[in-house]
């Protein structure tokens, strides 16, 4: 193999991946960096330095399973999500930045300070668990999953933040939590319909199905989550969810039918419905 600068293996990789993927120069620069062991920002301040015969293979074959549509955050084996890095794999879904919505609206109620308990059902890597510990310190979190690889994935996550206020359960959606209360319940379930079009698209092939899909139209879990919810809330506690572009009606419905009041919507930065809440009364 010829060597080349790290400039020059950039464009002939971001060349092949443009033909396949959107994202051809973000999955460049991350895999790259991977494959030297460095950050992004040290690859765009060393533009002209030569990688190991060694390193530029790796970064080819990792470039072929790209092409081959792997996603990029399983081939490095970590995502980033909010202000942290989360190790991510096979078992979990790949954290998304519209997710990072629901994290900010249930930092609106938990103020600084704060000693709530708060659920977070269906984990997966954690992100949305771990974010909450880090950044209300005071409160303590539970964080549910059926899967056990994906709570141990969690459960790495976490102990890479050195948390000692989040708990860890296996177990289906509010199973785990017999006979506990909590001021905050949330989740990010799967709500993709199980015949929708989309889950052969971009990286939700590779993705586990069971957290991507609920029923036929998407909404069983949210429905398990919502009619159940009552049992394990305080009193003026909060229900927070995030679901798919066209259910904002559909999860309304299923709060008010529920007796829940100041029932919200929230839009992602794209503008589509993305996550609803509701209080216990």
């Amino acid at each position: 193999m010829n060597r080349t600068t790290i400039a020059g293996i950039l464009r002939s990789a971001r060349s092949r991946l443009s033909t396949v993927h959107d994202t051809a120069d973000l999955d460049s620069e991350l895999l790259l960096a991977h494959a030297l062991g460095k950050s992004r920002t040290w690859i765009y301040t060393w533009p002209n330095h030569y990688p190991t015969v060694s390193e530029s293979e790796q970064f080819q074959r990792l470039i072929e399973q790209r092409l081959k549509g792997i996603p990029t955050a399983y081939l490095t084996g970590k995502c980033e999500f909010w202000s942290l890095s989360l190790e991510v794999n096979p078992a979990t879904l790949i954290p998304r930045p519209e997710t990072e919505l629901l994290v900010e609206q249930i930092l609106q109620r938990v103020p600084p300070g704060a000693t709530l308990r708060i659920a977070d059902l269906g984990t997966g890597s954690g992100a949305i668990a771990i974010t909450l510990a880090v950044e209300r310190p005071g409160c303590t979190v539970v964080a549910t999953d059926r899967c056990p690889t994906a709570l141990a994935t969690a459960q790495r996550n976490a102990g890479k933040q050195g948390l000692s206020n989040i708990i860890f359960r296996t177990g289906d959606w509010y199973q785990p939590l017999a006979g506990e209360r909590f001021d905050i319940i949330t989740s990010n379930p799967p709500y993709i319909a199980s015949g929708d079009p989309h889950l052969q698209q971009g990286d939700l092939p590779f993705e586990p199905l069971t957290a991507l899909t609920a029923g036929h139209d998407g909404l069983d879990a949210i429905h398990t989550l919502v009619c159940n919810s009552h049992d394990y809330l305080n009193p003026g506690g909060w229900l927070m969810v995030e679901y798919g572009f066209d259910q904002r009606a559909a999860v309304a419905r299923l709060l008010q039918h529920s007796g829940y009041s100041r029932i919200q919507c929230y839009p992602d930065l794209a503008g589509h419905d993305r996550i609803s809440e509701g209080q216990a009364v």
